[in-house]
């Protein structure tokens, strides 16, 4: 709501503070949908199911969301550096 307030001599106030943006530092997320795996890892959606297969990517199911806990997939790619 904007409040108006209208001086004597005529000059116009606006009583109403703009609303200011507020940088909130967003936590790192703790686990990745499947897209967002096969973006940060650069790994191929086939490649990356054999992985979860092959227990070498963990995986947490809540309903019928598939998660990877995205320390598994910094695990995952430290133990295949060369």
């Amino acid at each position: 709501m904007v409040h108006v307030i209208k001086t004597r001599r005529g000059s116009i106030h606006n009583t109403a503070e703009e609303p200011q943006a507020v940088d909130i530092p967003q936590p790192d997320p703790l686990t990745v949908r499947i897209p967002a795996a096969i973006r940060m890892t650069g790994i191929g959606r086939s490649k990356l199911y054999e992985l979860i297969q092959s227990g070498d990517i963990e995986i947490v199911k809540i309903g019928a969301a598939t998660l990877i806990p995205v320390d598994s997939l910094r695990q995952l790619i430290n133990r295949n550096r060369r």
